[in-house]
């Protein structure tokens, strides 16, 4: 006797839901880069919606230490570093992957509610200086740096974009286990 086939879940949201839907279409290359970004962004909080800090504190699998809360605290590092330390310049320190503790974004995502709502809290804050160190570039072709070498604002969206969708792939995986909802 074979076991029947697991039935995938419906779409995350009902349909008209979606808050990444009916953004800019027919934009130019900075709209359609931040929409893209935008709705990336998106995709990681529709993910933690609705659970609490221990759900998302739950870690993956062993030996991994992956969390959805670890993945807020890693966007709100990466956000910081590309747009404040490598574009801006500023000298702006990681929250939480210190040189005594590279792996605190993942390693300090405990399920403590004051933790969370830094994270969402320190993320918000690097998205936006990001929004708006990008609505004041006069184009995308200033550079920043990194390691030594110049780096393009428009590389820098590009690889936001990817750095988030990838996590976000990390994100259904890690949502499903929690209480079996899958990803659009």
């Amino acid at each position: 006797m074979t076991a029947e086939p697991r039935k995938r879940a419906d779409k995350f949201l009902p349909a008209g839901e979606d808050p990444r839907e009916n953004g800019p279409a027919l934009g130019d290359e900075v709209a359609t880069l931040m929409e893209y970004l935008r709705c990336q962004r998106l995709t990681l909080e529709l993910k933690c919606a609705g659970l609490d800090a221990e759900q998302l504190a739950r870690r993956s699998v062993a030996p991994s230490t992956m969390s959805l809360l670890g993945l807020v605290r890693h966007m709100a590092d990466v956000e910081r570093a590309w747009f404040r330390v490598r574009m801006a310049g500023l000298s702006a320190p990681p929250y939480f992957r210190l040189p005594e503790d590279p792996d605190g974004d993942w390693d300090g995502a405990r399920p403590d509610p004051a933790l969370v709502e830094e994270a969402w809290r320190l993320l918000g804050a690097e998205q936006e200086f990001g929004d708006e160190f990008v609505a004041r570039a006069p184009s995308l072709d200033i550079l920043g740096e990194v390691h030594g070498e110049p780096v393009s604002l428009r590389e820098v969206l590009v690889h936001l974009v990817e750095e988030y969708a990838r996590h976000n792939g990390h994100a259904d995986l890690l949502r499903e286990r929690i209480d079996g909802r899958v990803g659009q």
